[in-house]
């Protein structure tokens, strides 16, 4: 009886979701690693994150000036990881959702371009995408996959024919998102978010859900962990986003994902 009433609640939090998406006129999608997890990308904080296993200093943007060679085994090894990955129920829920015209955008904390992937047209990457590479100095463009390649097999610091250091196109820690005004104004239009797999933690990326609220609109949290927005949320759902996004998709009408 206990897990038909955990699967009755579950379905009842899925058509609280459903109908709050069909009742909004301009939503928006804000994710963070937890839905890349199924994909098998490991998040930040949660028992097996990142920053369990690596100092978040080798992620700053002081650390790639001081031990360039480090910085960039450290880069390599992340990309290996996030090139071969694949897009889950939860990515492939949010393209949905798009195409079907109930969801206006994807403002992602993420840089494995899992979103574009899945058939999302319209994603805001606030901290970059780790598929490109860019002079530090130039500003020139190249494949990561190429730096990756010279890192692992020569041991060498990728630089550019200018003599600037080659860094993956993302945002360090000590370095301001470039995207952020842009997503600001998109959450100042909406209505409704629907936060998606983020700690709520980091700025000033977490406060694209706050500005929904401040603005007027309502907000979503999934995310299997609490975050400091729980309370200013007018609906938590506490699981995995895969399972929730793909349960709303299907409680729409919208078949599977």
């Amino acid at each position: 009886m206990a897990d038909l009433a955990r699967l009755g609640a579950f379905s009842d939090r899925l058509g609280r979701i459903a109908s709050m998406i069909r009742g909004s006129r301009d939503a928006v999608a804000f994710t963070g690693a937890g839905i890349s997890t199924d994909s098998g990308i490991p998040d930040f904080r949660g028992r097996q994150g990142l920053w369990k296993r690596f100092d978040p200093r080798m992620a700053t943007r002081s650390f790639m000036l001081e031990d360039p060679r480090a910085f960039w085994e450290f880069y390599a090894m992340r990309f290996e990881a996030l090139a071969g990955a694949e897009p889950n129920p939860g990515h492939r829920a949010l393209a949905r959702l798009e195409g079907e015209g109930l969801l206006a955008a994807v403002i992602t904390q993420n840089i494995d371009g899992l979103h574009a992937k899945a058939g999302s047209r319209r994603v805001i990457e606030l901290h970059g995408n780790i598929m490109t590479s860019r002079c530090d100095d130039c500003g020139s463009v190249r494949p990561t996959e190429e730096c990756a390649r010279l890192v692992r097999e020569r041991g060498e610091v990728p630089r550019c024919v200018c003599g600037g250091l080659i860094r993956p196109s993302v945002v360090l820690f000590e370095e301001p998102v470039g995207m952020f005004e842009a997503a600001l104004r998109i959450a100042q239009e909406s209505d409704l978010c629907l936060a998606v797999g983020s700690s709520l933690t980091v700025y000033p990326a977490a406060a694209i859900p706050e500005a929904v609220k401040a603005a007027g609109g309502k907000l979503i949290i999934v995310n299997a962990d609490p975050t400091p927005l729980d309370q200013r949320a007018d609906l938590v759902v506490r699981d995995g986003a895969s399972p929730v996004l793909a349960g709303v998709v299907r409680a729409l009408g919208l078949g599977e994902v």
